[in-house]
């Protein structure tokens, strides 16, 4: 059942679409912000059965044994136990508290899926900037174009009160991820009998829109900068694509690059949005599937549902650790429940539902966002029939050396081919995500810029 007392900020928000509902978030919402609510809109105290505590700050430091920036993550939770397993045979007892994504995956995998759940821990935690920036922004942020971009924020969550569902995805679209990353990670396509093969890439990412030293008029319509080089296999080892990722896409869309190794060539790629299908991720995950959802929310109405208590994944550090293998970690079907951990913690419901006369291979996409983060945990994803079709799950962790939590791993399950995407896999790389490199200027990310790294 849907939290009553979570839905008092957010009542006029029910059944509310981006298309008709732009006021401004309520003066006594606002002012509940880092007091009763975290600066992110979330609310601090415990739920009723104390089975999700309060949040008193989340992780504040790093700890034991983690000594520089680039280092696999040690576990902060390694000594705690598993509460339960959910598994195929007592599922009717916590069906109320999964989605539809995740019942799904219990029938289509009955013998193998299982949730080990986790005492729940309120983890999540960002920078004080961010938190300040985020409540600033819940008294003059605004949509633009019926929902499709967003003005006069900076620097944090836009919406903590989120007034309809186009504001609430906004808050995953622009939440905090650090300023500068760079990893080396692969991807995998997971085929029926378990059987996959890594494309590794070099990946660095720029978010304008959290520069410290950066403001509102300075973006340019520019949210963040990505890059990637794709450095194995052989035969596509050397290709890039740069990709400009704009607050507004229906005014400005998406600008973005690609580089051929073997023609020494950058060409435009237009079409890398809504639902072109990735080719690393063998047809399993479109462009907007990227981080659970991306781009231009304007094929949709969204609806902003309310708040629900889920089983979501969690404090997942076992998921890439150094000391798991990926052959250990890939099964046929899903991950290896033995390294994931789930939590109950509140999560806001949004709908989006294709707009007549709108294309999308998906119908219908239910996001299930972490309140604490806005990061999206699941979403359940609806085939042109209304039948539930692919779900997409993030594997969450706390990164204590920015802090802010975000996803340690993606898997985008496809329940009809019953075959599986995975993403961001460094587990047997030297190093993991690194937040500290120099920040470089906006010239780093030209596709003039890309086509000198690209042939060295």
């Amino acid at each position: 059942m849907l939290n009553k007392h979570t839905l008092i900020g957010a009542a006029i928000a029910l059944a509310l679409t981006a298309g008709n509902a732009l006021a401004a978030a309520p003066a006594a919402e606002v002012a509940k912000l880092g007091k009763s609510l975290t600066p992110f809109g979330a609310e601090k105290a415990a739920n009723a059965a104390g089975t999700i505590p309060e949040w008193t700050g989340g992780i504040t430091q790093a700890p034991a044994g983690y000594t520089k920036p680039g280092q696999h993550h040690v576990d902060p939770f390694a000594a705690d136990k598993p509460l339960f397993t959910i598994t195929k045979a007592n599922l009717e007892q916590y069906k109320a508290n999964l989605t539809a994504g995740q019942i799904a995956l219990f029938n289509t995998y009955p013998d193998t899926y299982q949730m080990p759940v986790y005492q729940t821990r309120r983890s999540g935690s960002a920078p004080q900037w961010v938190y300040d920036n985020s409540i600033k922004n819940a008294s003059t942020a605004k949509l633009l174009d019926g929902g499709n971009g967003f003005a006069d924020a900076y620097g944090g969550i836009p919406f903590p009160i989120p007034q309809n569902g186009v504001e609430a995805l906004w808050n995953h679209i622009a939440r905090y991820r650090g300023t500068y990353i760079v990893r080396r990670a692969s991807e995998v396509a997971v085929q029926r009998n378990g059987s996959y093969s890594l494309v590794t890439s070099q990946q660095e990412g720029m978010f304008k829109f959290y520069n410290p030293k950066g403001t509102a008029a300075e973006l340019n319509n520019i949210m963040f900068y990505y890059l990637s080089f794709t450095k194995s296999p052989a035969r596509l080892a050397g290709g890039a694509v740069l990709v400009h990722e704009t607050l507004d896409q229906v005014k400005e869309p998406r600008q973005a690059w690609g580089y051929n190794a073997g023609q020494r060539r950058v060409r435009r790629a237009p079409n890398l949005a809504y639902d072109t299908p990735i080719a690393a991720a063998d047809g399993l995950r479109t462009a907007d599937d990227t981080d659970m959802i991306n781009g231009s929310p304007d094929r949709y109405d969204w609806k902003l549902v309310g708040k629900k208590e889920i089983y979501i994944p969690y404090n997942n550090y076992k998921v890439t650790s150094p000391d798991v293998k990926y052959d250990d970690l890939l099964q046929v079907g899903h991950l290896n429940p033995a390294y994931t951990r789930h939590e109950l913690h509140r999560v806001w419901v949004v709908e989006g539902t294709l707009k007549a006369g709108a294309r999308h291979i998906y119908s219908k996409r239910t996001l299930f966002l972490d309140e604490d983060s806005w990061q999206a945990a699941v979403v359940d994803q609806y085939d042109g029939r209304g039948e539930l079709w692919r779900v997409s799950i993030a594997y969450l962790k706390n990164y204590y050396d920015l802090p802010t939590t975000w996803s340690a791993l993606d898997t985008f399950h496809d329940l009809q081919a019953r075959r599986y995407h995975v993403q961001n896999l460094d587990n047997e790389e030297p190093s993991t995500i690194d937040f500290s490199q120099p920040v470089p200027d906006d010239g780093y990310f030209k596709p003039a810029a890309l086509r000198r790294r690209g042939t060295r």
